[in-house]
C-alpha cells in the first residue's frame, strides 16, 4: 500500500544537493521524512485527501539551511537593542542614540549593536567623550559588530567602577589613556561583561561570558521572559529558511529552555546543537559537564556533545593572535586567551572523551596553536573521525593549509565577514593584516582546494543571519589586489557549504543536508530561481516556506 504524503511540493526547481539525483521538480514528505523526490507525475500516488500541496511557483526548493556558527540566545535578545549597522558619522550616531534613548528612559543601561570601528572615519577612534556629548545622563554601551569590542560613556564606566581601568585576564583590556582614565574602549568579554550584568543582559550572555548557569536561578517571570526570547530567536531563524542551528556558545540553561519549548510544542521549529563553553579559567575536570550534556541531550532535535573554546580575539582590536606582528602595530602579535600548552591539554582531554571541539581562532598564530592541539590529541588518543573544527580562520599561515585535510579538521567560515563583503568596510582590517598576508586572508577557496571541509555561517548577530546574504557574499567576493588568489565560491558550492557540509560537521550527513528519500524533511522554498538571479542581486531571493521535520515552521502563504 502506498504511503500518503503529509505535504507535496509541486511546480518547483528542486536543487537536491544529492549527486545521484541533483535536480527534480517535486518532493513528497511524510512522517517527518522525505518520502519521494522526482517529477510531479511521480508524486501523484502519494497524494491523499489530507495532503497539503505547496505550489512553489517555479521557485527553488533546497534542503533547509544549516546555520553552522551563530549565537541564538544573545542574538535573539539583541533584536531589542539599538541597531547601528550602516550608521556613519557623529551626527548620524547622535541622532540614532538620542531617538532610541527617548523611548528607554527607565532602562539602567542602554545597549547598541553593530557599531563600525570606523564609525567616525578611518583615523578617529570612538571614545567616552564622544558618547558623553551624545548622552551624558544615562549609561550607554555600543558594541562592535564582532562583539569583541565595546565603547562606554562615562556614566556607564562609573556605574561599574571602571573609569580608572581594571585588572583583567590575558587578552582582555579596559583601554586607559595618558591621563590615567579609561578611554571608553573595552576589549573582550571580561572588560564589558560587568556592564552587561548591570544592564540585566547577563543571562543572555552567560553561554559566552562564563559558560556557567544563572545564579540565582531565574524566577517564574524571568523564566517566562527567557522562553519568549528563545522563541523569538527560533522564529527569526525559521523566517530565513534555517532548519538547523549550530550554536557557538552554550550552557545547561539554554538546553533547558529549548527542551521546555520542545515539550510544550511537540517539537522545535529548528534543530539546535548547544555546546559546552570551556573558558580559560576552568579546570580540565569541568569537561565532565560537557560529557554529561552530551549524554543527556542527544536527539536529532536538541543535542550537545561539542566543546566551544575561544583561543583569541579579533583583528580590529589587535587581539587576534598572529605569527608575525600586525602590519600597523610593530612588535604586537596579540595575546591568546590560552597558551599553546594549556590549549593542548584541553584538546587532548576533550578528544579523549569523544567530544567534538570547535575553537574560535582568527589570527594565523591562533589557527596554528589549535591545529597543534588537535595534532597532539590525535598522537595521544589515536586517530578517529573527530571532525574537530576551527571557527573563522581569518588569516592562515601557508605552512598550515594542508594540515586541515591531514588532520580532518573542518574550516568553519563566514562569507559576510571579509572586508569588502556584505557592506563590511575595508579599514581598519586590511591595513592591520598587511599586504603580505592578504593572499591567505579569509582563504575559503585555498582551503577547499587543499581538501578541507568548509562549512559556511553568519556568526549572527555579528553578521546578518540571512544565508542568502552569505551566499551572495561568497559568490561576489572580490580580491583586494589583482595578485591575490580568487577566494570566491559558485552558488552551488556555497549552497553545499551551508547544507551538505553543515550536516557533515554534525556527523549527520547520512540523514540531513540533501533532499533525498529517507532523509529528514527539512526544506526551504524560495520565491525565485536562485540560479537565474544576477550574483549581486541574490539577496532579493527570500524564503516563502520553511519546513522542519515535516512541519511548516514559517510561511508567507
Amino acid at each position: 500500500m502506498t504511503q500518503t504524503a503529509d505535504i507535496i511540493i509541486l511546480n518547483a526547481r528542486v536543487l537536491t544537493l544529492d549527486e545521484d539525483r541533483p535536480r527534480a521538480e517535486a518532493v513528497a514528505l511524510a512522517a517527518g521524512h522525505i518520502l519521494a523526490v522526482g517529477t510531479e507525475a511521480q508524486m501523484e500516488p502519494f497524494r491523499g485527501a489530507a495532503t497539503q500541496v505547496i505550489d512553489a511557483a517555479g521557485g527553488t526548493v533546497l534542503p533547509g539551511f544549516s546555520e553552522n556558527h551563530m549565537h541564538l540566545f544573545s542574538g535573539a535578545a539583541e533584536l531589542d537593542h539599538l541597531q547601528l549597522a550602516g550608521v556613519s558619522g557623529l551626527a548620524a550616531l547622535s541622532e540614532a542614540v538620542r531617538a532610541y534613548a527617548a523611548t528607554r528612559t527607565a532602562e539602567k543601561v542602554l545597549f547598541a549593536q553593530g557599531t563600525d570601528y570606523t564609525i567616525l572615519g578611518d583615523t578617529e577612534r570612538l571614545t567616552r567623550h564622544h558618547l558623553d556629548a551624545i548622552l551624558a545622563h544615562q549609561p550607554l554601551v555600543l558594541f562592535a559588530p564582532d562583539h569583541h569590542t565595546a565603547w562606554a560613556n562615562t556614566r556607564a564606566l562609573e556605574l561599574v567602577d571602571m573609569l580608572h581601568g581594571a585588572e583583567l585576564g590575558p587578552g582582555n583590556e579596559v583601554v586607559v589613556g595618558a591621563d590615567g582614565l579609561a578611554t571608553g574602549e573595552l576589549r573582550e568579554m571580561e572588560a564589558f561583561s560587568p556592564l552587561q550584568a548591570a544592564g540585566g543582559f547577563d543571562r543572555y550572555r552567560l553561554g559566552l561570558s562564563t559558560g556557567g548557569e544563572p545564579d540565582p536561578y531565574p524566577n517564574e517571570a524571568e523564566w517566562a521572559q527567557d522562553i519568549a526570547v528563545m522563541r523569538r530567536g527560533l522564529d527569526y531563524c525559521s523566517r530565513h529558511g534555517i532548519t538547523t542551528i549550530q550554536n557557538m556558545d552554550g550552557n545547561l540553561y539554554q538546553l533547558q529552555l529549548l527542551a521546555a519549548i520542545e515539550k510544550q510544542d511537540g517539537s522545535l521549529p529548528c534543530r539546535v546543537i548547544i555546546p559546552f563553553h570551556f573558558k580559560n579559567f576552568m579546570s580540565l575536570d569541568m569537561l565532565e559537564k560537557a560529557s554529561d550534556l552530551a549524554r543527556r541531550f542527544n536527539s536529532d532535535w536538541l543535542s550537545s556533545g561539542v566543546v566551544k573554546v575561544f583561543y583569541d580575539g579579533v583583528l580590529d582590536s589587535w587581539t587576534a593572535v598572529m605569527v608575525e606582528p600586525y602590519a600597523d602595530k610593530p612588535g604586537g602579535c596579540g595575546e591568546g586567551l590560552f597558551t599553546p600548552e594549556t590549549f593542548r591539554e584541553v584538546a587532548v582531554e576533550a578528544d579523549r572523551r569523544g567530544l567534538q571541539i570547535a575553537v574560535h581562532a582568527i589570527g594565523d598564530g591562533a589557527v596554528r596553536a589549535v591545529l597543534d592541539g588537535y595534532e597532539a590529541a590525535r598522537a595521544q588518543n589515536g586517530t578517529r573521525d573527530s571532525r574537530h573544527r576551527i571557527e573563522h580562520i581569518e588569516v592562515v599561515h601557508p605552512d598550515d593549509i594542508a594540515r586541515f585535510a591531514e588532520l580532518g579538521v573542518i574550516a568553519s567560515m563566514q562569507p559576510p565577514h571579509p572586508p569588502g563583503c556584505a557592506g563590511v568596510p575595508l579599514e581598519p582590517t586590511v591595513s592591520r593584516i598587511g599586504r603580505d598576508r592578504w593572499p591567505l586572508s579569509y582563504a575559503w577557496r585555498t582551503l577547499k582546494d587543499a581538501g578541507a571541509h568548509i562549512c559556511f555561517a553568519s556568526d549572527w548577530p555579528v553578521s546578518p543571519i540571512d544565508p542568502i546574504i552569505g551566499i551572495e557574499a561568497a559568490v561576489t567576493r572580490e580580491r583586494w589586489a589583482e595578485s591575490d588568489p580568487d577566494q570566491s565560491f559558485s552558488v552551488m558550492e556555497a549552497l553545499n557549504a551551508y547544507c551538505v557540509e553543515g550536516a557533515y560537521a554534525e556527523f549527520k550527513e547520512d540523514r540531513k543536508g540533501r533532499i533525498k528519500e529517507g532523509y529528514l524533511a527539512d526544506i526551504v522554498v524560495l520565491n525565485g530561481d536562485i540560479e537565474a538571479v544576477a550574483p549581486g542581486e541574490l539577496q532579493m531571493i527570500k524564503p516563502t516556506t520553511t519546513i522542519c521535520g515535516g512541519r511548516i515552521s514559517f510561511s508567507t502563504r
